[in-house]
């Protein structure tokens, strides 16, 4: 049997009825960073299908993962630019990376296999990867080999703030455990590591049920770290699942911290969920029924917020911690969000406020010190010279700017970093890291079935991650860019303490017309290249 084998740059996605390009065989990276490509084979002739060996050698600490296919049929928006995979086409396309079982991997006749390799804690210096693809007996097939320079120089520090939102209800929903089981704590951690991992570093705490993506006078599963009691002298609180929660999320290397949310989406009309205690049995106090404003809310959230404050000093984590107050509010929910913010930061007394926020004369009212505009809203504010900028995409991001789905080529992915460097923003955020349930969370879905969230938005958006076996989350191509993504923003930080910040952009812009969110290379071969130059740029400053 001949095989065909190519090793593939990791911004390509491989389909399996295309063949990919190939010819990927060297890079460079710095010390701290995770180094990645693929190898793809197909048997031109022979058995219609048979299984292989793979066999990656190299004197640095090496993994391997399948890229498996999933179901996409939701690809993207209508009114989406051109620049899709398969803009209109459904069926299967690569983004799960599985760990390899013994004896899993075949060649086939009729389509292309794909595995991801990354180089993890190699020394600086040239390390060579020897790939090769065999029989069963031993007998070589086809190899290749890939080059990896790694340069002396530290990748320094993530400065960035970024969350995916993270959701409990997939956990307890997808495995079928309880809510803070001690179950659900092993998974939860398991997630949690793998979140930071791969660069993110601030944690959405539900401190009661988060109000989000919860369709109007719908609730979702209740998840509630906070202890709310009930008596005759009014509310007291138990904080020892939040001790836990921020115990478990140090240990994972989470830095920051953002409460859930105080009021209920698109607006502030309401309070979130709320559980308590009350003579002894569990029963809701606040929700969709509760008035923002009511006094009832408002007596609570001072109850609340202050001896919150109080515990997340005592936890040393609250010169790490941000709120919000109500996600997504439009112009025309001004008075009702402008009236929320200003009830519960007085009751905050200073604690940073952040709310995603497209609308710059919202943000010119006064309602919010530090919004978080859409990717393709971020023209007015960089114009206005907003202080701290943070920026986030989510589903209605699909036209001309930077995101997530499944249907993008990587690159329009990794581009994120290079972005958030030249625009010098603060934070970024995006709402599904582990979102599994429909519109609204009307009902939970599987990831692997599902990966639109029953339409809910383009594949992918929901999720960066599925839910694998043992409790263990199977990460996606789109995390490993997002991955990618910090280390070239961290790359450029690294330059420009070295070079000065106009050379760091002067590299990053050479040849082409200035960047910006909406206009901006989309060949990943010019991306590939920058990096190179970026690295290169950081060897001779040594």
């Amino acid at each position: 049997m001949k095989l065909d084998l190519r090793l593939v740059s990791p911004l390509e996605k491989v389909f399996m009825d295309e063949p990919p390009h190939g010819g990927y065989r060297s890079a460079s990276a710095l010390l701290g960073e995770v180094a990645s490509f693929q190898a793809a084979w197909i048997a031109p002739e022979g058995p219609w299908r048979d299984y292989v060996d793979l066999s990656v050698e190299c004197d640095a600490p090496v993994s391997v993962r399948r890229v498996r296919s999933v179901p996409v049929q939701f690809t993207t928006m209508d009114g989406a630019d051109m620049d899709y995979l398969r803009r209109e086409r459904p069926g299967l396309f690569p983004d799960a990376l599985e760990e390899l079982p013994p004896d899993h991997l075949r060649a086939y006749a009729f389509r292309w296999e794909c595995v991801w390799i990354d180089i993890e804690g190699a020394a600086a210096g040239t390390h060579t990867v020897k790939v090769a693809v065999k029989d069963t007996s031993g007998e070589v097939l086809a190899q290749d080999a890939f080059t990896l320079k790694v340069i002396a120089a530290q990748l320094p520090e993530q400065q960035l703030k970024h969350t995916k939102w993270f959701h409990c209800d997939g956990i307890c929903q997808y495995y079928g455990v309880e809510m803070w089981s001690e179950r659900f704590w092993e998974i939860c951690e398991n997630f949690v590591r793998s979140y930071v991992k791969r660069g993110m570093n601030m944690l959405l705490t539900p401190i009661h049920t988060p109000p989000l993506d919860t369709a109007m006078g719908g609730e979702r599963m209740t998840c509630q770290l906070v202890d709310v009691y009930l008596g005759n002298d009014g509310f007291t609180f138990g904080f020892e699942r939040l001790e836990r929660w921020v115990a478990m999320a140090e240990r994972c290397g989470v830095k920051y911290y953002e409460m859930a949310h105080l009021f209920t989406q698109w607006g502030a009309k309401h309070a979130p969920k709320i559980i308590a205690e009350v003579c002894g049995e569990k029963k809701q106090v606040f929700g969709w029924e509760t008035d923002a404003l009511s006094d009832e809310y408002r007596d609570f959230l001072h109850e609340y917020l202050h001896a919150l404050c109080d515990e997340l000093e005592k936890l040393g984590i609250k010169d790490r911690t941000l709120f919000h107050i109500s996600d997504e509010p439009s112009l025309e929910m001004l008075d009702d969000y402008r009236a929320a913010h200003d009830m519960a930061a007085h009751f905050l007394h200073g604690m940073p406020i952040i709310d995603a926020l497209s609308s710059y004369e919202f943000y010119r009212t006064g309602a919010i010190e530090k919004p978080i505009p859409a990717i393709n809203h971020m023209d007015d504010f960089l114009a206005n010279n907003v202080p701290g900028l943070w920026t986030y995409y989510c589903i209605g991001q699909y036209k001309d700017v930077v995101n997530t789905f499944i249907a993008m080529p990587g690159q329009r992915t990794r581009m994120l970093g290079m972005l958030l460097y030249k625009f010098d923003i603060e934070g970024f955020l995006h709402w599904g890291f582990n979102f599994y349930n429909s519109q609204g969370s009307t009902r939970p879905i599987n990831p692997w079935f599902d990966t639109d969230c029953d339409g809910f938005g383009p594949a992918g958006d929901a999720f960066q991650v599925y839910p694998g076996a043992d409790g263990e989350p199977v990460e996606s191509l789109r995390m490993m860019y997002a991955a990618e993504a910090m280390y070239d923003l961290r790359a450029l930080r690294l330059l420009e303490s070295l070079k000065g910040r106009d050379y760091a952009l002067s590299v990053l812009e050479g040849g082409i017309a200035p960047i910006t969110f909406t206009q901006f290379p989309r060949d990943a071969d010019w991306l590939l290249n920058v990096r190179e130059r970026i690295n290169a740029e950081i060897e001779s400053a040594l």
